[in-house]
């Protein structure tokens, strides 16, 4: 790992395996890839990479989850069809109140790594942060296509909502290590994401981050939770792949802060391939729950939680 920034480990405590009632055909009764986290409530949400649904946990509850279906159709269960047809669900957000949506929504976010893995969904909440009404399906390749030029292997890991901007977290790989995260105004993607065809807008700025290494292996964004001060906490693994389509072994992971620089950074005690973050503040401990993705359909997600000290 990068010398540049003072470093510690931290340890992961696990809550629970993300086990459901009932699953899609051929899949077991789990989640297994689990890459994107938003908690409201009384509610987790979790959309996996590998299923066209969102899962949905009681908080503070070990009784499985059960899924909400995002796009129609089913995925083929061979892994090799499944990856290429998938939506490839990497970022969840929640959205404030706006047009249709008076409490707010959640967004579900695709990588953005091939041409069908730039679709969205919008699912509407109630007052007490429940799914209200059925997902709406949105062409987010609009607001891609400006990012293209930007990098070589555009890959979406997270999106936050942080004051008045939407960032979206670009995820390296060991032939492209650049990280980065894209800041939009916040009013301007709503209004893209509203209009009939999504309109296409431009980041208000780019900036890129060197998150070190492990074991020559860099370490690359795969989600982050926003903070009351406008600084966000960011998980990031180290998997050796040199592109951003195929699966690696995890060298190992970290966790840390950053805002228009890195602030801090913390290794993980445990290699754990951690793709979902929720964060809360208590004075100065920043409480975290994730969700892992082990890259195998056998091996359930499971949510972990962590305490970073400030």
């Amino acid at each position: 790992m990068s010398a540049n920034h003072a470093t510690r480990n931290i340890t992961l405590t696990k809550v629970r395996q993300l086990d459901l009632s009932a699953t899609t055909p051929g899949r077991p009764l789990h989640l297994s890839a689990a890459s994107g986290l938003a908690c409201l409530n009384s509610f987790n949400y979790v959309v996996a990479d590998d299923e066209l649904h969102l899962g949905v946990f009681r908080a503070n509850s070990s009784e499985p989850g059960h899924l909400i279906q995002l796009f129609e159709g089913e995925l083929p269960a061979c892994k090799v069809d499944r990856k290429k047809q998938k939506a490839d669900f990497e970022a969840l957000t929640l959205l404030p109140s706006y047009g249709e949506y008076p409490y707010g929504a959640l967004l579900a976010f695709g990588s953005g790594s091939r041409p069908n893995r730039r679709l969205g969904a919008l699912l509407g909440l109630d007052a007490q942060g429940a799914v209200r009404r059925s997902p709406q399906v949105v062409d987010c390749s609009p607001i891609l296509a400006s990012l293209d030029g930007e990098f070589p292997a555009l890959n979406i890991e997270g999106a936050v909502v942080s004051g008045a901007e939407l960032r979206l977290f670009q995820r390296g790989n060991q032939r492209h290590s650049k990280n980065a995260i894209i800041r939009f105004q916040l009013s301007t993607f709503l209004d893209a994401l509203s209009s009939e065809q999504t309109a296409a807008i431009t980041p208000l700025a780019i900036n890129t981050f060197d998150l070190g290494q492990i074991e020559g292996i860099p370490l690359c964004f795969t989600d982050a939770a926003a903070l009351p001060d406008g600084k966000m906490v960011f998980t990031a693994v180290a998997e050796n792949t040199d592109d951003n389509y195929n699966d690696g072994a995890c060298a190992g992971a970290a966790l840390g802060i950053v805002d228009n620089e890195l602030q801090c950074l913390y290794r993980l005690e445990q290699p754990y391939k951690v793709e979902g973050v929720n964060a809360r503040v208590e004075g100065d401990v920043i409480r975290l729950l994730l969700v892992t993705d082990a890259d195998d359909f056998e091996i359930p997600a499971a949510l972990f939680s962590a305490v970073i000290r400030q």
